[in-house]
């Protein structure tokens, strides 16, 4: 990936035109737009359309908390959200007459609101969903019983959607646990497919990984018999993957590994449709037959590699471990003795929420300074709103809430995609309102339809998702007189004005990332440092886990740096060339660790054990070195040379006993020395090319 100038007339091409496949399942889609629905026709029935209407806006202002997870997790969610609705309202409800008060309540609301994305973006949820009810309540000030009738109407709602989100919970205890691994294991069924990879890329699963650790050790995972069995699934998982990465460094015998590699994934698969089916996994235990039968012919038939075949025995055997497990997982899961308790690994795990909110509170915090934002965005655009007596003025606030976000590309795109939706979203419904049947039914059919293609655009493209929630509100508020017609221009100046101030607000307080990308990237390096520290103690296998696990972590956190910084504007060339080819470089890093430890697990004693060790000490001391250094925008000192410390090992394991393993080793310790001496030129040439003019860059590239 290039680096290139920061072009408006490009950003706003490509937040326009930019699409993701919808990955939304049916029955999610179903059963949202249920709790939306159905509350309403029950009160069109029953003669309560004021109470059908305050329940199905309570589930479409949380629809966004049911997110995948173990069940306990999305219940626990889905009442934080319908909590913090049901209060925000109440206060809306009850203070919103009170230019003073509801003032106050929108700083408070729009900080601690803003400040929960530090908890990440499921709880971020919770905050803007308070925001949104809190300053469309606040339009229609009541007395204190009816605020309490209101907020309870709307907290209710909430509290339907997470019923039918749970409902399966019953018939189908682990589905969203199998379904986590059943993504995994069709994950590394393709990458047994893909014999070469390209070393630039990140290691394959990343993302897939980090969110099954979540899912069946997260704080809210499943409690239950079966639960050892997806424990030792999520094990062999890390395991296999790490096999299969080293297999990609071997080198002859192309044809028997490239048969091998279609075996096991044929039985990978297998094992992915047995968990995502709920079933015994006996098509995974005849393609294990076939994979094993097809391992002693490959071998025998062929001039024998000894790598090559404890490699092919390795993987052999964690696959049939996994069809073991598949079939415990299953139907008869419960039938296992009580778990043992394995926990999140410590990279995953969370600190106090207290202890997270009090580091938080600082203007050094992106949480903070977003924190802030939201809290003076939102109180002005309300202020403005009753100020100029602005028609259907909760719009304007409630498109500051939502449009605000604590990076200026996400701020940007939402803005841009928000105002063009909404004048989409009226043009449409407008239209279609037109050919409809003046007709209740006809309208709730109509809207039922937006809602539902609302939820399932909503990741896909945010412009035309908004253009459907656009027409389910329209609808929704014409059951309470509001027409939709004379509205249209109303909600389309003050969806431009909301927008525009979020985008003043971000502005005038900036978070740019170019001032936290090197951190970022000196965090990726030092936890590689730590992943190498931890595989130079092999008998340390708990310590493996862990390191691999925050290596993940922060590379996906690098990886998000870098997106951003590409779609600020103003980012300085250098800049985004120093943070690509580290990026690029420690994927190839990446690739040359985990062979270490799939080979630390294919033996109990390395050869030359001592001197291997500390070879990978000091490799992993030259990187932290190159991580202080980038992050202080400064030229590492210099250090000894690693080249020769590891012809030195080479040398040595030239003489053991154990061939085939040796050579493994050499090949890795190359590759290592390669792998950081490129990352020190980067470094090194980083601090360079801050400091020289456009003129010097071009003599010397």
């Amino acid at each position: 990936m290039s680096a290139q100038t920061y072009s408006l007339r490009a950003s706003v091409l490509q937040s326009l035109t930019a699409t993701k496949r919808p990955d939304v399942p049916a029955w999610v889609v179903i059963r949202n737009t249920a709790a939306v629905v159905l509350p309403l026709i029950v009160g069109i029935l029953t003669g309560h359309e004021e109470a059908g209407l305050a329940i199905g806006a309570g589930a479409l202002d949380t629809m966004f908390s049911d997110q995948p997870g173990p069940y306990r997790q999305r219940l626990w969610q889905l009442f934080l959200a319908s909590l913090a609705a049901g209060l925000a309202s109440f206060c809306g409800f009850l203070i919103g007459g009170d230019l003073a008060l509801i003032l106050l309540a929108t700083a408070v609301f729009g900080f601690f609101g803003g400040l929960l994305v530090v908890f990440g973006a499921d709880i971020a949820r919770v905050g803007m969903t308070s925001m949104i009810l809190l300053v469309i309540t606040a339009a229609s000030p009541t007395t204190l019983g009816n605020a309490l009738n209101g907020a309870l109407l709307i907290f209710s709602g909430g509290l339907l959607l997470a019923l039918f989100s749970i409902a399966a919970w019953p018939l189908q205890r682990y589905r969203p646990e199998r379904d986590a691994l059943a993504v995994v294991y069709r994950g590394l069924a393709a990458l047994a497919q893909e014999h070469k990879p390209n070393q630039e890329d990140v290691p394959a699963l990343t993302d897939a990984m980090t969110a099954l650790q979540r899912t069946l050790l997260g704080r809210h995972h499943a409690r239950g018999r079966a639960m050892e069995a997806f424990a030792a699934l999520l094990e062999l998982a890390e395991r296999l993957r790490l096999e299969l990465v080293a297999m990609d460094e071997l080198h002859g015998a192309a044809n028997i590994l490239a048969m091998f590699r279609n075996d096991a994934a044929r039985v990978l698969t297998a094992i992915a449709d047995a968990l995502e089916n709920g079933e015994s996994p006996e098509q995974a235990a005849r393609a294990l037959q076939t994979l094993q039968a097809s391992e002693t012919a490959l071998l025998d038939s062929h001039a024998r590699d000894d790598s090559i075949a404890a490699h092919i025995h390795a993987l052999s055997g964690q696959l049939a471990a996994a069809v073991r497990n598949a079939n415990w997982a299953g139907s008869r899961g419960e039938q296992r003795a009580e778990t043992a308790e394995t926990r999140l690994p410590r990279a995953l795990r969370g600190n106090s929420a207290l202890g997270t909110l009090r580091a938080s509170l600082t203007v050094h915090s992106v949480a903070f300074r977003h924190a802030m934002r939201c809290a003076i965005c939102l109180s002005i655009a309300l202020l403005v709103s009753r100020v100029w007596h602005l028609p259907h003025g909760y719009w304007l606030p409630m498109t500051a809430a939502i449009v605000l976000r604590p990076d200026f590309a996400a701020t940007f795109n939402f803005g841009l995609l928000r105002v063009v939706g909404t004048i989409l979203g009226l043009v449409l419904t407008t239209a279609l309102l037109h050919v409809t049947p003046h007709d209740v039914w006809a309208h709730l059919a109509l809207m039922a339809v937006l809602c539902m293609s609302f939820r399932y655009l909503a990741t896909a493209h945010y412009g035309i998702a908004v253009a459907t929630l656009t027409g389910t509100v329209v609808i929704l508020l014409s059951f309470e007189g509001v027409n939709s017609g004379t509205a249209v221009m109303d909600r389309v100046v003050n969806t431009v004005l909301g927008s525009g101030m979020a985008l003043l607000a971000y502005v005038a307080w900036p978070t740019w990332e170019r001032g936290r990308a090197r951190a970022a990237l000196s965090d990726m390096l030092d936890a590689y440092a730590q992943y190498l520290v931890a595989l130079a103690r092999p008998d340390q296998r708990h310590a493996h886990r862990e390191a691999r696990t925050a290596v993940r972590t922060v590379r996906t956190n690098a990886q998000a740096s870098l997106d951003r910084m590409q779609a600020e504007p103003a980012t300085p060339p250098h800049l985004l060339e120093l943070a690509n080819a580290l990026f690029l470089n420690a994927n190839r890093l990446a690739r040359t660790a985990m062979t270490l430890e799939a080979l630390l697990h294919d033996c109990d004693v390395l050869p030359e054990q001592a001197e291997v060790t500390h070879f990978v000490e000091r490799a992993a001391s030259h990187l932290h070195v190159l991580s202080v250094a980038l992050r202080n925008n400064q030229v590492p000192p210099p250090a000894p040379e690693l080249r020769p410390l590891q012809r030195s090992l080479s040398s040595l394991l030239a003489m053991a006993e154990d061939r085939p393993r040796a050579e493994q080793l050499v090949r890795i310790s190359d590759r290592l020395v390669d792998n950081i001496n490129t990352l020190a030129y980067v470094v090194r040439r980083g601090p360079q090319e801050s400091t020289a003019t456009p003129d010097d860059r071009r003599v010397h590239p």
